[in-house]
């Protein structure tokens, strides 16, 4: 438990999964300030565990899940999150944005958000420079294999097992989801250096909530900067992805709020990575093509499990020293069962037993339902950030009443790291 002094804490979040609840937390390490993400809603012994952080995140579901059960839920989490106390709460979404009026409402969680920090006017930032993402006119793009596509012709997003992003205009997606009032505060506000302006012209019309352009770095803590002056009248409940985050931190060092950050230290290496996936993603395909030349086992899941021949030949490869691969499937599929809770929890039920029969200290989960159902089974309190390993993917520690205290893993979008990303997360290189 912490001795230090309990701050009060400058920033609070919410991840609607597991794998962008880390990239927020990446974030924060990154720039050093203290931080901690909770798998559950921290009960008063978990915040006094960690009291001296100043940005306190909860890991949660909701990209998975239906906008009824993000009306039993949500409310009871977000009143958690303002009783900590922090000025900007952020609903951190994945910067590609998929989410359906059925699956993800990112518009149902704003509804939720706004009514229970009582915030007229919701900002949403989704571009984040630093992945490759960018909102022009209110029109999402994201980078893929070199290129910037528009996120309804980006060749994974567009054909999404779950949430197929067919609608780049933002506004235009939120709509279908929200019948909230929306406005935009464009690339012309920024280079004529009224962005301030527009965005205040939006609160006193009262929209329900308001996306931000985002192509560049400059843009996006430009941003931030309009988001926090706000925090500092009234508490801010904001959408976004970690480019939010990143504009945050760069405001808060600008205004002396944080220290300089310093130089991290590489991950160490490893002798064994045991890596689950259940990604429908090329990118992931790639990768567990390149670990199987590159000398690791990899068994293909069929069916909803148990797996009882694939679990022992993982097991007979872990113990003989050898990393090891479990996937469901290797690129793009039609939705099915796969992509479903009942799936990722049967996949952690695997993911925990192979971890404590060969003892394995290091995880790799690709995929994020995946993430989001396994991790769960694993019985973790809380995460914080060990070291970089490629931007969006951190490698993080695990809390725990158990012998999985101090397991180290990552957790990877689907599209997310380069071809030989296995590789260096068991050899602790920091990818490219």
């Amino acid at each position: 438990m912490s001795t230090q002094t309990a701050v009060r804490p400058l920033y609070a979040w919410y991840g609607d999964d597991f794998t962008g609840s880390t990239d927020v937390l990446e974030a924060l390490g990154l720039h050093g300030v203290k931080a901690v993400l909770f798998t559950r809603v921290p009960d008063a012994r978990a915040l006094a565990a960690f009291s001296d952080c100043r940005a306190l995140g909860i890991a949660g579901e909701s990209r998975s899940r239906s906008p009824q059960w993000m009306s039993r839920n949500l409310p009871a989490i977000f009143r958690a999150m303002r009783r900590l106390g922090a000025p900007v709460n952020h609903y951190k979404v994945c910067s590609t944005f998929d989410s359906s009026p059925r699956v993800g409402s990112i518009g149902r969680a704003m509804e939720i958000g706004r009514a229970v920090f009582r915030s007229e006017t919701v900002p949403v930032v989704v571009g984040a420079p630093h992945l490759g993402r960018a909102v022009v006119f209110g029109n999402l793009f994201a980078a893929a294999d070199g290129a910037m596509y528009r996120i309804d012709r980006h060749p994974t997003m567009r054909q999404h097992p779950v949430t197929p992003m067919t609608e780049a205009d933002l506004l235009l997606h939120l709509a279908r989801q929200t019948k909230l009032t929306m406005g935009l505060v464009d690339l012309t506000a920024f280079q004529s250096r009224t962005a301030q302006r527009c965005w205040q012209s939006h609160v006193d019309a009262r929209a329900g909530a308001v996306v931000f352009d985002g192509f560049s770095d400059a843009m996006v803590d430009e941003t931030a900067h309009i988001i926090w002056q706000s925090a500092l009248e009234r508490t801010v409940f904001a959408v976004g992805s970690s480019g939010l985050t990143h504009g945050i931190l760069h405001h808060w060092r600008k205004a002396g709020l944080i220290d300089a950050a310093r130089a991290l230290e590489p991950p160490r290496a490893v002798d064994r990575l045991l890596v689950l996936s259940g990604s429908c993603s090329p990118v992931t395909a790639r990768q567990i093509r390149r670990a199987k030349q590159m000398g690791f086992a990899a068994w293909r899941l069929t069916g909803a499990g148990p797996w009882n021949a694939a679990a022992e030949k993982a097991r007979t490869a872990l113990a003989s020293g050898r990393s090891v691969v479990l996937y469901t499937a290797l690129g793009p599929q039609v939705q099915d069962e796969k992509h479903g809770e009942k799936l990722g929890a049967a996949l952690g039920v695997l993911l925990r037993d192979l971890v404590f029969a060969s003892g394995v200290r290091r995880i790799l989960i690709a995929g994020g339902d995946t993430a989001t159902h396994s991790v769960k089974q694993l019985g973790l309190d809380a995460l914080t950030f060990a070291a970089p390993l490629v931007a969006g993917v951190p490698l993080c520690r695990g809390n725990a009443k158990s012998e999985l205290d101090g397991l180290e893993f990552a957790l990877k979008g689907g599209q997310m790291g380069p071809d030989d990303f296995f590789a260096s997360v068991r050899d602790g290189r920091t990818a490219k």
